[in-house]
């Protein structure tokens, strides 16, 4: 986690040099980020319940800071705010889970309270033990369920696109969203002794990925579809740890990150080149609608942005593919139910992001094809802080499909998208060089023995706490035979 925390942070930061070169906050905007960081990476290093919640505030901290970076804004006040209460919930179960915990163990360290905790359930009949134990862990589960936006406490990630593309790029990839799912994997001895609890985190998964799927069809805004996608993924991850499969959630959140900062970055170069035709103007600059044949204007973005893609919908040998094959395999072995979802919803996976890649790539560029006409229109000034004031323009009316905007502070304008600078394109070659890649360290090398991979290798102190199912890998004719199923959905 902190080699991958450390990656695509320092690939955000270098992306976030030009992309926010022309904003005012931009010495602002490096601060939080760089306390964002720190804190996803004391977060992650841990070693009892009082740092991790800490840490877990620090984080909280930042992204509400950060999503209302712009808080001249209305909508993006609002939206930090929104996501800042929502999480209050989440907050206010964990730190009732630690207190239950410690009052029931009397230690924060992790070990120790693995120790005793699992001394108590195996040796301990009382029954209202039981019942307070499974309610302390319960409220752990809560705070992850807020912090990664799974059901029913999502309603804060879509408003939570309303700061910079950088931000959200980092916060879908390694930092706040995957924060709730290291929280369950860092405390997952305490889960998998309570069947209960595991079967309800389970469910919460398996409804999220259809939740998250389903709203993802339904937008028109680039960066709220990514925002969708990433709530089922990692509702991918946390199925995968109801299931007791420790290992693959873990190679999920690695491969999800990566590809997702990618489509993120790859986004971000999309609205800074729309912004040059339209101005600052994110109703308009983050369209797909208004978006459409701009292979031909952004080349090296159009490649990176399809990759992710192909990642994302599970297209071997990339990098999403090793992960959610081993997840589809053992929920098949977990419930047929279960099974059934997932693999319906890793194909629509593969439909909600061909249909941001066929709207933004392919076709005509949509913006050129508005209508005008002579009417006196009422045109907001819209600058990066807020509406500045309301006045009366009047329109020429064009014969030609070319536009020309009056309405935004915008002196250099052009009439087509322009590829963005190394500076942006940078970071996008290298998270692209990670999603080709990163899927080989949990590629088993050894027939005889499945666990032989570099991800097994770093999760060894955790391997006898795994499901049963943990084993039971295909051999190669599997990988194929799952990689053709893959191709097809």
């Amino acid at each position: 986690m902190s080699i991958l925390i450390t990656t695509v942070g320092i690939m955000v930061l270098i992306y976030s040099d030009n992309y926010m070169s022309h904003n005012q906050g931009y010495l602002r905007f490096f601060a939080y980020m760089s306390v964002f960081n720190a804190s996803m990476l004391g977060l992650v290093t841990s070693s009892n319940l009082i740092q991790i919640y800490i840490f877990w505030e620090l984080v909280g901290m930042c992204s509400y800071l950060l999503k209302g970076f712009w808080f001249t804004r209305p909508i993006a006040a609002n939206a930090c705010q929104k996501a800042f209460v929502t999480n209050r919930v989440g907050d206010f179960g964990l730190l009732l889970g630690i207190l239950g915990l410690y009052w029931i163990t009397g230690s924060f360290e992790f070990q120790d309270l693995f120790e005793i905790f699992n001394n108590l359930i195996y040796n301990n009949n009382n029954g209202t033990n039981f019942l307070f134990v499974s309610l302390c862990v319960l409220f752990l589960f809560v705070g992850a369920v807020a912090k990664s936006a799974q059901f029913p406490l999502h309603v804060w990630l879509p408003d939570a696109m309303e700061g910079p593309t950088p931000i959200s790029a980092l916060l879908h990839a390694v930092t706040m969203v995957a924060a709730g799912i290291f929280l369950v994997a860092r405390l997952f001895p305490l889960f998998i002794i309570i069947p209960y609890i595991m079967n309800l985190i389970s469910l919460i998964g398996i409804i999220t990925i259809l939740l998250g799927a389903t709203l993802a069809l339904a937008q028109k805004d680039i960066k709220r579809s990514l925002a969708y996608s990433t709530m089922s993924q990692l509702g991918y991850t946390m199925l995968a740890l109801g299931m007791g499969s420790y290992r693959a959630a873990l190679f999920h959140l690695i491969t999800h990150a990566y590809s997702k900062a990618l489509l993120f970055l790859g986004s971000g170069s999309i609205i800074h080149s729309m912004e040059a035709i339209v101005g600052y103007s994110p109703d308009k600059s983050q369209n797909m609608v208004l978006m459409g044949g701009l292979t031909k204007h952004v080349p090296i973005t159009k490649n990176t942005f399809l990759l992710g893609t192909f990642s994302l919908c599970g297209i071997p040998p990339l990098a999403c593919f090793w992960s959610k094959d081993e997840i589809l395999n053992d929920s098949w072995l977990y419930s047929p139910i279960f099974a059934i979802i997932a693999c319906l919803m890793s194909g629509l996976t593969a439909f909600y992001m061909f249909r941001i890649y066929l709207l933004t790539f392919e076709g005509y560029l949509n913006v050129h094809c508005k209508n005008y006409s002579g009417k006196k229109v009422a045109c907001s000034i819209q600058y990066l802080y807020g509406v500045k004031k309301v006045q009366k323009q009047k329109k020429k009316i064009m014969t030609r499909p070319l536009i020309t905007i009056n309405q935004f502070d915008n002196k250099n304008t052009f009439l087509y998208p322009q590829e963005s600078n190394n500076t942006m394109l940078f970071p996008l070659f290298v998270l692209a060089l990670f999603t080709l890649f990163v899927g080989a360290i949990g590629i088993p090398f050894n027939q005889e023995r499945m666990d032989f991979d570099i991800l097994s290798k770093w999760l060894n102190p955790a391997t006898n706490l795994l499901h049963k199912n943990f084993n039971n890998h295909g051999d190669w004719y599997e990988f194929f035979r799952n990689a053709i199923l893959s191709v097809i959905l």
